[in-house]
């Protein structure tokens, strides 16, 4: 299987290649020239699998390339070992009757990003080796929140890799940042940037497309590569754990093969949800999509109107994962919408540049209507859910999760459609301890770590280690810089 540019579909490279090097030369996003299926008995074959063997078989399917055995060794260090503290992986928990939460946080930084950051080293080390590539690949990362914790611990010491993260000053929370900046690793860097995500990725997407940069690492021995979902191996891996949980309602008697299921996403980017497209398309028997936004609702008016318009304010939400304004993934749904048509996607994404918005036509807007639906909450719904779903379900949720949960709530009462439901539930509520403290009413929160032992002992549940275990670590980064002082920042670290 070959993949292409979004903006070229004559530029074609191996799975490999576009794992090594994540982002195309024009700028475009390598996505698979064609999509494999699970029709038939598939779903019967991988229903008694461990995760860890659903993930060989499905990644298999899209990596010529790689070999099953190496993928066997990749998915067993990225999914064994006691990494993640359930060995289900991604477990599916009952919330209701039609209602189920896929727990995708129980890996070492407990949130959703583990599932493909944990592999994603393993992939792009093995691709650097087909490839031939001789440099040392400097992973460059703008984040929200999640994604660099994810790529820090993911990167940590892995060899022939350097990898610098980028994060939003004042736009995570107080864990995500602490998680971050206490990070170890002979390899690794963190820095601040005065600005929000938005300003950090676009600032990350100018040093990849900067020739002149590209050619002055590559004399010291480095070449850029991105852990953000822009990369293919990013994406492949959370393909998986969508057939993975069908597979285990199967096994548990939720669901009869074939079943329809409706998945709801929270997302800010479109990789999460973009996956679970994927795996509809590949023949998982899913329904409705339901993108789930918070008040940065860029997403829901796109969805619903067809016209992508990030001219708009820009708000900092107890939900900072998801406070974004370019949803850089977008564009592989585009290029699947269009069939393809290189000339239209790149269109879409010259007019975003240029001007901050686009309007697609009428056919996609009608592909769009078909395979998904939106909605948004703020954070006075946000909390709502998380004091509603505790109080009447017994379950304890995260603000991001919590949007999800409300907008599938805002769903049903328009629609009247009960399917059964699966919620994507993104991270562990002690990363947002705070915020869910004051949503079950304590009026005075515990800030920093200290809202994890206060939230630990209100509901009784124990915090998962890892984030226990950050106290008394020390501080190792606490650089902050100007957005147009990014590529200094590299060239600090290569040096």
């Amino acid at each position: 299987m070959y993949y292409v540019s979004t903006r070229d579909k004559l530029r074609k490279t191996t799975a490999s290649g576009a794992i090594a090097y994540g982002l195309a030369p024009d700028g475009g996003l390598y996505t698979p020239e064609a999509i494999p299926s699970i029709a038939g008995n598939a779903l019967n074959t991988l229903a008694p699998m461990t995760y860890q063997q659903r993930a060989v078989y499905l990644m298999n399917m899209f990596l010529d390339g790689y070999t099953a055995s190496e993928l066997s060794k990749f998915s067993t260090s990225a999914y064994g070992n006691g990494k993640f503290d359930d060995p289900r992986v991604a477990p599916v928990r009952k919330v209701d009757e039609s209602t189920y939460a896929l727990e995708l946080w129980h890996g070492p930084t407990c949130a959703f990003k583990d599932l493909a950051l944990q592999m994603l080293p393993h992939l792009l080390t093995a691709a650097l080796r087909k490839e031939g590539e001789g440099k040392t690949a400097c992973i460059l990362v703008a984040t929200s929140g999640d994604t660099g914790k994810g790529a820090l611990e993911g990167f940590r010491d892995v060899p022939g890799t350097r990898i610098l993260v980028f994060y939003p000053k004042d736009g995570v929370s107080a864990v995500q940042e602490l998680q971050m900046n206490t990070q170890e690793g002979s390899n690794v860097g963190v820095c601040s940037v005065v600005g929000n995500f938005d300003d950090a990725q676009t600032g990350v997407k100018r040093i990849f497309s900067d020739p002149e940069l590209k050619e002055e690492l590559a004399q010291r021995g480095f070449f850029l590569s991105s852990a953000n979902s822009i990369n293919w191996g990013r994406v492949l891996p959370q393909i998986v754990y969508y057939v993975s949980a069908y597979c285990d309602m199967m096994k548990e008697g939720a669901l009869e093969k074939g079943d329809k299921l409706n998945v709801c996403v929270p997302t800010g980017n479109f990789g999460d949800i973009l996956a679970a497209y994927y795996a509809k398309k590949m023949g998982l028997p899913l329904g409705k999509l339901i993108c789930a936004s918070n008040q940065n609702n860029v997403l829901t008016d796109f969805i619903r109107t067809g016209v992508y318009d990030r001219n708009r304010p820009f708000y900092n939400t107890i939900s900072p994962s998801m406070d974004i304004l370019v949803s850089s993934n977008l564009e592989r749904l585009l290029h699947d919408f269009t069939s393809g048509d290189a000339v239209q996607v790149k269109g879409y994404m010259d007019q975003l540049a240029e001007t901050g918005r686009y309007k697609v036509s009428d056919k996609v807007k009608k592909k769009l209507s078909r395979e998904f639906a939106a909605g948004f909450c703020g954070d006075e719904g946000a909390r709502d859910a998380i004091a509603r779903t505790w109080r009447e379900k017994g379950y304890l949720i995260d603000p991001h999760t919590a949007v999800a949960m409300d907008v599938l709530d805002q769903y049903r009462a328009e629609t009247g459609d009960n399917t059964i439901t699966l919620v994507a539930s993104t991270a562990s509520p002690f990363k947002f301890g705070p915020a869910v403290l004051s949503a079950l009413g304590v009026e005075h929160p515990a800030q920093d770590l200290g809202s994890i032992d206060q939230l630990s002992r209100l509901t009784g549940l124990d915090a998962p280690a890892p984030l226990a275990g950050l106290a008394g670590k020390p501080v190792r980064f606490r650089e902050t810089v100007e957005k147009e002082r990014m590529a200094d920042r590299v060239r600090e670290m290569l040096r």
